[in-house]
């Protein structure tokens, strides 16, 4: 099992935290622009494990190298179930750099995009006091 699995399934957040590469880009499954950074990933990251409910990885996948991972979950939002998949890239020091995540049903997706956008001002003020700045992307979750 890979570290980072174990961590999400554990809820172990600084564990998942401290996988994340300085640079990574996070690229949501309900935001046009990725978010860039160590700080508002893990924030994002924390504020999905506070919507999803019975999450579950279902299935891990890995190239040869183990550059690259995709791990398929399920869980439910908002009374809607909900299938995606994570895909992860590491870098040379097996920090994750790239993370995307998609999903499905389009009526589960938008279930998360509401139950992120309730989210992101509590998630920009952690990524904001993470990085010790007075804010974080403008943006919010559902855009």
């Amino acid at each position: 099992m890979h570290p980072f699995r174990k961590a999400v399934e554990n809820r172990d957040t600084a564990a998942v935290e401290a996988l994340l590469a300085d640079d990574v880009v996070f690229t949501s499954p309900v935001a046009f622009t990725p978010y860039p950074g160590k700080a508002i990933t893990a924030a994002i990251l924390r504020g999905v494990l506070r919507v999803f409910e019975d999450f579950a990885y279902v299935r891990e996948i890995a190239d040869p190298n183990g550059r690259d991972h995709a791990l398929v979950f399920t869980a439910t939002v908002a009374g809607k179930r909900i299938q995606g998949c994570d895909f992860l890239h590491f870098d040379e020091e097996g920090k994750i750099d790239d993370f995307t995540v998609m999903v499905r049903p389009l009526s589960a997706a938008q279930a998360l995009a509401e139950a992120m956008g309730a989210q992101f001002d509590r998630i920009a003020r952690e990524a904001a006091e993470a990085a010790g700045t007075s804010g974080a992307s403008g943006e919010t979750a559902a855009e």
